[in-house]
């Protein structure tokens, strides 16, 4: 990983710069297998950047940002009036630090 390198997916917990390496295989399991793969998931610092990828680009397959197949579907069905999941996500930071400065 280069200190320069500014894409999210450098800063993956399941990538190459997390602290226990994690095989892409193991993201793409079924069933309970499934819950140790989210559990990857949990204290990664671009989850949200990584779910909303994952949103954006409708990955089928996996777990992304903590969420399997199954429920980015659902999700997907739910809300399908998001037209940028990357701005729908990643947005809430900046509308929560503008309500605090207004």
């Amino acid at each position: 990983m280069s200190v320069t390198d500014s894409h999210w997916t450098a800063f993956a917990a399941c990538g190459s710069a997390g602290s226990e390496r994690v095989e892409p295989d193991d993201l793409f399991v079924e069933g309970k297998a499934q819950r140790d793969a989210r559990a990857v998931c949990q204290s990664c610092l671009v989850r949200l950047e990584c779910l909303a990828d994952a949103l954006d680009c409708r990955m089928n397959f996996g777990v992304w940002g903590g969420m399997t197949e199954r429920e980015r579907r659902a999700l997907l069905r739910k809300r399908p009036d998001v037209e940028s999941w990357k701005d729908e996500l990643l947005g809430l930071d900046d509308v929560r630090d503008a309500a605090r400065l207004g």
